[in-house]
């Protein structure tokens, strides 16, 4: 059994809307033993907007989103009927983690859009010390996410930007990935994850720039609620019903080897993703494609550079960290060339950075 090979599109019930929030209590009706996992400021985002703090035990994650944390979050709490996640990306994740090791059921409430953590099983793991671990694909998906577009107009513009950077590259690694595969191969469910990927990204190009505004504006309009749900939701769609084919590819190996940079350390996510498409698009030779998303980047204030990540230093040697996690074999660049290597990587990089 392989369960990163598995058709999963994601959690067992997806409730976006305004005010989704006023309906919690109904959700919870059937569990006894009720445990919340949150960080500082999310929990104060959520009660600030809740008008009420939560009738449940309370835990803290310790904002590594390592397994080394949800194991001892999961001590602590014994044993639980349901998991409560109330927060971002590291947060979500290490719920998802501490849920799988109770054994138990898993409500989601986002306090930002940001990444698809929220929808799908899978969980991006750390070290201790905040560098990137592993992939993790849980054996649940979430038993609820509960979006509430009203309460997630709080989301800081920054985050809703690295949401769009992470979320865009779903089209080009899916499609980095697949483009060499016959007919034959491509899957009926492999066709309906590149089907989804590139209606992400028509919808990004399109509702994006219009939905930061909205957001700066605190506005909802179908603008915004549709980037939301394609954020938070459609992108787990792509590797739900693709798996290995569309989940994670060069893009993603680029983020994961700049987490070796103690000054990107402080990047959001999806910023270091949206960096790593341009990379990859520049090693597979398809550089009229960075230029078309240059506009788009600039409106949007993703990142062109590495400059734009805290890294001024671009000798491959300061580098190495990055290039060699991201060319190796347990890397998924290899998705996209088999044959990659660490000095295939830095001349895609000089590349980018030469545009």
């Amino acid at each position: 059994m392989n369960i990163a090979t598995e058709v999963r599109p994601g959690a067992n019930r997806y409730v976006s809307g305004e005010n989704t929030l006023k309906n919690l209590p109904s959700y919870l009706t059937d569990f006894e033993k009720i445990f919340i996992i949150t960080g500082e400021n999310s929990y104060d985002i959520f009660t600030n907007y809740y008008k009420e703090e939560l009738p449940f035990p309370l835990y803290r994650y310790d904002g590594t989103a390592s397994h080394e944390n949800a194991v001892a979050l999961a001590k602590a709490i014994g044993s639980a009927d349901l998991i409560i996640a109330i927060g971002g990306g590291r947060l979500i994740d290490t719920a998802k983690m501490t849920a799988e090791e109770l054994d138990t059921e898993l409500l989601v409430i986002p306090t930002l859009i940001s990444n698809c953590a929220p929808f799908t099983p899978i969980v991006a793991i750390y070290h201790p010390d905040r560098t990137f671990k592993s992939i993790g694909y849980m054996k649940r998906a979430p038993f609820l996410t509960l979006v509430d577009w009203t309460f997630l107009l709080n989301t800081p513009v920054d985050y809703f930007v690295a949401g769009i950077g992470d979320t865009l590259a779903k089209w080009y690694e899916i499609e980095g990935i697949t483009r060499n595969l016959s007919e034959d191969e491509k899957t009926a469910y492999v066709r309906l994850g590149i089907a989804s990927a590139k209606a992400i990204q028509e919808l990004l190009l399109t509702d994006a720039i219009p939905a930061i505004e909205n957001l700066k504006n605190k506005k909802i309009t179908p603008a915004f609620n549709r980037v939301a749900d394609t954020v938070i939701g459609l992108a787990g769609e792509t590797g739900g019903f693709a798996a290995s084919f569309g989940r994670s590819a060069g893009a993603h190996a680029i983020h994961d080897g700049l987490s070796y940079l103690e000054e990107t350390h402080d990047q959001l996510h999806g910023k270091k993703v949206a960096y790593g498409i341009l990379v990859q698009l520049a090693h597979t030779q398809d550089l009229n494609e960075v230029k078309n998303l240059r506009p788009f980047y600039d409106a949007t204030d993703l990142p062109l550079k590495l400059n734009q990540l805290n890294v001024s230093n671009l000798s491959q040697d300061y580098l190495a960290p990055v290039i060699k996690h991201a060319a190796s074999s347990t890397e998924t660049f290899k998705m996209i060339d088999p044959e990659i290597t660490s000095d295939d990587i830095y001349q895609a990089i000089q590349k980018v950075e030469s545009l």
